[in-house]
This record gives structure tokens, C-alpha cells and sequence, in this order.
């Protein structure tokens, strides 16, 4: 469920500028979408958990707003962390 430091430390060292930088989008991007890969393999063993699926949509819904800022701003950067994410097909 919750990311364990060496997960988020290895994060931002791919995604971010240098080892402090935890706020850049494309850090929180890869920090949402590893939560939401983990919270999907939760849902496979455990269908009928509402309460995190509530938690689930909002983490969907806030990495579709940074997303959609991305596409916004710098198509370029966009298209660089979907594509190693493997966000869209």
C-alpha cells in the first residue's frame, strides 16, 4: 500500500532532478502510479475493499490533474514519463 523509503528514495532518483527534488511532477507522477499498481494487486485478493477503493479513484484522479498540467505546459517532458511509466498504449 504505502510506498517504504528505499521505493520512493529510488523513484526520485530516476524521475526527479537530483536526489532532493520530491516535489517535480514527474516525481509525484511515478509516486501515484506505484501506489496504484500496488492498490491493484491489494484489490485482486480483496474485491470488496470500498474504503481504499475510494482511495484508489483519488490517487487516479489527482495523477490524471498533474498529467493533464503536463500535457499543458511541456508536451515533451508528458510524453517522456508516460512513455517510461507505461502509461498508455
Amino acid at each position: 500500500m504505502a510506498l517504504t523509503k528505499d521505493k520512493k528514495q529510488e523513484l526520485i532518483k530516476k524521475f526527479g532532478k537530483d536526489e532532493n527534488d520530491t516535489g517535480s511532477i514527474e516525481v509525484q507522477i511515478a509516486m501515484l502510479t506505484e501506489e496504484i499498481n500496488s492498490l491493484t494487486e491489494h484489490f485482486k485478493e480483496h474485491p470488496k475493499d470500498n474504503h481504499s477503493k475510494r482511495g484508489l479513484l483519488r490517487k487516479v484522479g489527482q495523477r490524471k490533474c498533474l498529467l493533464n498540467y503536463l500535457i499543458e505546459n511541456d508536451v515533451t517532458r508528458y510524453r517522456k514519463i508516460v512513455k517510461e511509466l507505461g502509461l498508455r498504449k
